[in-house]
């Protein structure tokens, strides 16, 4: 049984599933998950939407559907009795979870380390109480782990495998029918409907002060899909910005952009992989905001700069997310070539940093290990 409660997790379970299956062609899968997942042989007896929310203030008003979810899962572990569950990211849920299937003596397998190297370092003794297994994308992550003596592997990040890049830029642009001598400026405002109805206004704004001191600009929407195209239009409809609306299919529209601002998450490491320049922004409820600001204790929140240690590139978190600090933030990345430079250097080493290519199958051989 696999438990995925959002995009991001969906896909990376979609991947371990393919390798799995592969491996062991007579397993059976079942779970919560999204589409990926499904398309890879997966029951999904509950949907990813039912679990989408973002921060504290969001699992308080949709605390009754989550608790419903949570509740079917048990029902249908006590049905099913799973040989393992698989258990991917979502750590407020899933570490819940967790706790419930060992007190029925289930065997419990962490995908997608939770980040408590990043804040409520506590929760490690949990995590050792109720998991048999962690495996993890970051090397760091595996140090951390053996610090407090825990069974961890670290499998690599599965994004070396899939960030691959066949068509030349020229290509997709003009497939876009856009312009190859122009610069194409992205947005990437998130893969939740929260996240694009809290950062694709600010971002829309911030594009038309670019357009507005450089007419020439491009700009592109890169949309994930689950995210509706009429959402998107509704928040553009009053912009006098010409803006592409783009399916990201591939890492090639990806790949086709000079510089972009981008919704703090898993998008900022495939960007820095694609050696993008980025503005990271990112917003929030006030309330989750300001427990972040009390529990978080590293100084960076967006994946790009915590794999890189240092700052790369700028983040623009909250109050400070405004249409003028992103449109001149992203004016250094579009015109200061040594600034654009230093930054393509430094993600030049986001490979070397992120293991070998085949983190899945690698993943799927522990897990098979773990069964048997």
């Amino acid at each position: 049984m696999i438990i995925a409660g959002e995009v991001s997790g969906d896909m990376r379970a979609a991947e371990v599933v393919t390798a799995l299956h592969a491996a062991a062609p007579s397993l059976k899968f079942t779970g919560v998950g999204g589409g990926d997942m499904k398309r890879a042989g997966v029951e999904c007896f509950a949907d990813i939407t039912e679990l989408a929310v973002i921060g504290f203030s969001d699992v308080i008003k949709n605390y009754g559907r989550i608790k419903k979810v949570f509740h079917h899962i048990l029902a249908q572990v006590d049905q099913r009795r799973p040989n393992a569950v698989l258990l991917v990211d979502y750590p407020g849920f899933n570490l819940r979870l967790a706790r419930k299937l060992k007190e029925r003596n289930i065997k419990v397998i962490y995908y997608i380390s939770p980040q408590v190297w990043a804040w409520r370092e506590k929760r490690i003794k949990t995590i050792k109480e109720v998991t048999d297994k962690m495996l993890v994308l970051f090397a760091f992550e595996q140090a951390f782990y053996k610090k407090h003596k825990m069974d961890v592997d670290y499998v690599g990040h599965p994004l070396v495998d899939k960030l691959n890049v066949t068509v030349k830029p020229a290509d997709v642009i003009n497939a876009m029918g856009l312009n190859p001598s122009l610069p194409i400026i992205g947005l990437l405002p998130g893969s939740r409907e929260k996240e694009i109805t809290r950062h694709l206004p600010v971002m829309v704004k911030a594009a038309e002060i670019l357009f507005a001191k450089n007419d020439n600009r491009q700009f592109i929407i890169l949309k994930t899909p689950t995210i509706e195209e009429s959402l998107i239009k509704e928040l553009t409809s009053n912009s006098n910005c010409p803006f592409r609306i783009v399916q990201q299919n591939s890492y090639n529209e990806f790949n086709a952009m000079n510089a972009c601002m981008i919704a703090s998450g898993t998008a900022t490491l495939e960007a820095a992989i694609l050696k993008r320049p980025m503005v990271i922004i990112y917003k929030t409820s006030w309330l989750t905001y300001l427990l972040a600001k009390i529990f978080v204790k590293i100084p960076h929140i967006g994946l790009a700069n915590i794999v890189a240690g240092h700052l790369v590139v700028p983040e623009l978190i909250q109050d400070k997310a405004t249409p003028k600090n992103i449109a001149q933030e992203m004016e250094k990345l579009l015109s200061d070539h040594k600034l654009i430079h230093r930054i393509q250097k430094e993600f030049s080493k986001f490979p070397d940093w992120l293991g070998e290519p085949g983190a899945s199958q690698r993943a799927a051989k522990i897990i098979l290990k773990e069964i048997n």
